[in-house]
C-alpha cells in the first residue's frame, strides 16, 4: 500500500498555521480589549471588510494551499493508477494535470473529451503561459527550487514550450521527461500521455511515474513549512 506523504505534509502545515493564528490571536484579544477601553466594541474596525467583518476571511497560508493542491493532485494521480477502464485512467490523468496547469496555460481542460473538465480550479499550481500567478507565486522561492520551480520562470511562455518539446520528443523508447526540471511539469507530462494512450496498462504505468514526482513535490514544500 503507497505510504501518504501529501497527507502528513498538509497536517504538519497546518499545525505551524494554526500555532502562527494562536499568536495572532493572542495580539488580537489585546487589540480588542484597547478597543472596548476606549468605549468601542473591538469589532467595529473590521466591519465591512469580508463576509463577517474579517479582513482576512477566507486567506489560506501559500504554504498550505500548495500543500493541499498537492494532496488533491496525489488523490488524482491514486485514482488514474487505480482505474478499471481506460476511460477512467484518461479523466483521472487530466484532472492531475488540470490540477498542476490552472486554466493560463493552453493544456488545461477537457483533454479526454467527455464534455467534462476534471480537476476543474481558478487557479494552477505553477504559473500561467502569460505569467499569470500559480498557487507557488506566494511562496519563497528558495524553498521550492529546484524541484518543484525547476529555475527560473521569467519566461514563463518558454518553460511551458519546453514541455511541448519534450512531449513530441518522447517515445517509449527513449524517455525525455528528466528534461523538466519541474517535478510537477513532469507530472503534466505523464498525464499527457495517459490521456492520449488507449491502453489501460500504459496509463496505469504513467501514473506510477506520476506519483513519484508528486512525492518530490512534497518533499520539496515540506521544506517550506
Amino acid at each position: 500500500m503507497r505510504s501518504r506523504p501529501v497527507a502528513l505534509l498538509l497536517a504538519l502545515v497546518i499545525g505551524v498555521a494554526a500555532l502562527a493564528a494562536c499568536t495572532d490571536d493572542d495580539d488580537a484579544t489585546s487589540s480588542d480589549d484597547a478597543a472596548l477601553d476606549d468605549g468601542g466594541t473591538g469589532d467595529d474596525a473590521g466591519a465591512g471588510d469580508g463576509p463577517s467583518g474579517d479582513a482576512g476571511a477566507g486567506d489560506v497560508d501559500p504554504v498550505t494551499a500548495v500543500a493541499a493542491r498537492l494532496e488533491a493532485i496525489e488523490g488524482a494521480a491514486l485514482r488514474w493508477q487505480d482505474a478499471a477502464t481506460v476511460v477512467d485512467a484518461r479523466s483521472a490523468a487530466e484532472a492531475a494535470r488540470n490540477l498542476v496547469v490552472g486554466p493560463d496555460v493552453d493544456r488545461y481542460g477537457d483533454g479526454d473529451g467527455d464534455r467534462e473538465v476534471s480537476g476543474a480550479v481558478e487557479i494552477g499550481l505553477l504559473p500561467g503561459q502569460s505569467g499569470e500567478p500559480g498557487l507557488v507565486s506566494e511562496v519563497a522561492d528558495e524553498c521550492l527550487e529546484p524541484d518543484v520551480l525547476g529555475g527560473s520562470w521569467d519566461d514563463p511562455a518558454a518553460r511551458w514550450d519546453e514541455l511541448t518539446q519534450v512531449l513530441d520528443a518522447w517515445s517509449p523508447t527513449s524517455n525525455t521527461m528528466p528534461r523538466l526540471a519541474s517535478h510537477p511539469m513532469r507530472i503534466v507530462g505523464w498525464a499527457t500521455l495517459a490521456i492520449e494512450t488507449d491502453d489501460l496498462a500504459e496509463a496505469q504505468e504513467y501514473a506510477g511515474h506520476a506519483l513519484l514526482h508528486v512525492d518530490v513535490s512534497v518533499d520539496a514544500v515540506a521544506d517550506c513549512a
